[in-house]
């Protein structure tokens, strides 16, 4: 189930079954929420370099490339590759990806930044997208993940566990947030408002601190809608979540779409939020690239950013996190946001959305990274760096928050890495007054990473620091890290060969 039909999944390749684990990816990656974007030439060049590089390197220190791509050289390696490609966007050098004691030192030094990532996700045992069951087993039976073969893949195994692992183990994360996809069917919600209070609860049980929050998705309109928003408070979220587009799942039988600021219908959500003390509501917004006004006309009204402006000036007392800062492009061609903001200077609806803080004269609208950031950064990196300059010029880097999607794209830590090292071009500081993003703890990237979100969830950051010095997770890190973490560097979904036919959006 999900928006990719059989007829769709029969012209794509499970991502999983890709002969190169490089460190970020070389091509997108989609779940089932959109059609993936067929691999660019840009993106073909970079895996010929970074696999080039690799091999190099790899044989120079005596170990496999698979093996180099798991260690923080192969990462550096990557972004290398990326200034090859795309031009100089990335703080690496060659010098990181040839020695691995100036790769681990750096990687050491920045392990224990504070990052909040609050918008992960996985899916529940008895989902019907069983699709990424058969992928893993898949991936076991052809050899190209040993650790898998002549094992019985469960989406347990695929999904909870595997959450943890790639969230808590192979990435920097500190805290972060389970969220969820409502649908109309209520069998194919990604996980229960139940499910991941329970996955909150059986993890911070388990590492014996507060390591993970948990969001409760409202359905304004659904039949009942008000009353599972009493249930859902009653599990005590740290925030609401809410698609505006209804159903993404089945975006062709979508029932009930709405908008933020229907005073008739979303409104009376906000009030009972407000009464119970939540502050923060997460909204999907985007992702919704131009073919799709053709194939879902009915939807178009209810995507973009035009619904947030009056909502967040009607209810100052809480905070409105768009996610993938209303990034329109997802799924699409990527030069088309490129050649959109080469010719406008915006982006589709990213800018819209930056503009409300001064249109609308309010302060608590905030948008989340998520898809923005891992899909422009390894299709047109110039196009990541716009949306991250127009954010920050006009909302703040005090309203930019970190979210990831992940586990959809693989372990969070190549999306950190990105960050981490970005930086906006001088020629684009200058042409745009955009300004730089600075170190990777520097003031902005330390403010999004996780000071915006630490004040929106109310976390002290240094006490929250000494209170993971004693838990049970950094103890397991630990020991991970001594025995010489593996990260398998695997993304779930799927993939579109370069001829794709994409009549599919008609």
């Amino acid at each position: 189930m999900g928006f990719l039909s059989d007829d769709d999944r029969e012209m794509l390749t499970p991502s999983e079954l890709l002969p190169y684990d490089t460190p970020i990816p070389t091509q997108i990656v989609s779940s089932d929420e959109f059609y993936p974007y067929p691999q660019t030439e840009k993106q073909r060049e970079l895996q010929a370099r970074l696999l080039d590089l690799a091999d190099g390197l790899a044989k120079k220190q005596g170990v496999s490339r698979r093996r180099f791509f798991q260690t923080a050289a192969g990462m550096a390696a990557s972004y290398v590759a990326m200034n090859e490609t795309f031009g100089n966007f990335f703080d690496a050098t060659h010098a990181e990806a040839a020695t691995p004691a100036m790769a681990d030192e750096r990687a050491d030094s920045l392990k224990d930044q504070f990052i909040m990532d609050m918008h992960t996700h996985f899916l529940r045992d008895d989902t019907r997208i069983k699709n990424f069951v058969a992928m893993r087993a898949a991936v076991g039976k052809a050899g190209w993940n040993k650790d898998l073969a002549g094992k019985e893949q469960t989406i347990d195994d695929l999904k909870y566990d595997n959450y943890v692992k790639e969230i808590f183990l192979d990435s920097d994360s500190k805290i972060v947030l389970i969220s969820s996809a409502p649908s109309d069917i209520e069998q194919d919600w990604f996980l229960t408002n139940e499910q991941m209070a329970q996955a909150r609860d059986k993890v911070n049980a388990r590492f014996g601190a507060r390591r993970l929050f948990s969001h409760a998705i409202f359905t304004p309109g659904q039949p009942g809608w008000l009353d599972k928003v009493d249930a859902a408070l009653a599990l005590k979220p740290e925030s609401m979540k809410g698609y505006t587009i209804g159903d993404n799942t089945h975006k062709d039988t979508s029932r009930y779409p709405w908008r933020m600021d229907d005073e008739k219908v979303a409104y009376l959500g906000y009030e009972k939020f407000v009464k119970a003390g939540i502050k923060n509501v997460c909204v999907h917004k985007g992702l919704f690239a131009p073919p799709l006004d053709r194939q879902f006309p009915n939807l178009r009204g209810f995507v973009d950013a035009s619904d947030v402006g009056q909502a967040a000036k009607d209810w100052p007392q809480l905070n409105f996190i768009i996610y993938h800062g209303a990034y329109r492009h997802v799924g699409g061609d990527p030069k088309v946001a490129l050649a959109e903001f080469e010719r406008t200077g915006r982006i589709s609806w990213t800018s819209d959305l930056a503009d409300i803080p001064a249109q609308y004269d309010v302060t608590n609208v905030y948008a989340d990274v998520g898809q923005l950031f891992a899909m422009t950064l390894v299709a047109e990196p110039k196009v990541t760096a716009a949306l991250m300059g127009t954010m920050i010029k006009k909302m703040g880097a005090d309203h930019v928050c970190w979210g990831t999607d992940a586990v959809w794209t693989g372990s969070p830590q190549w999306q950190i890495e990105g960050l981490r090292r970005l930086e906006i071009p001088e020629d684009m500081q200058k042409q745009y007054g955009f300004a730089p993003l600075g170190p990777a703890t520097g003031p902005v990237k330390s403010a999004i990473f996780g000071g915006n979100n630490a004040r929106l969830y109310g976390v002290e950051p240094k006490k929250a620091e000494l209170e993971f010095k004693n838990d049970k997770l950094t103890a397991l890190k630990a020991k991970y890290d001594k025995a010489g973490r593996e990260p398998n560097n695997l993304r779930y979904g799927y993939v579109a060969e370069p001829i794709a036919d994409f009549s599919v959006f008609g």
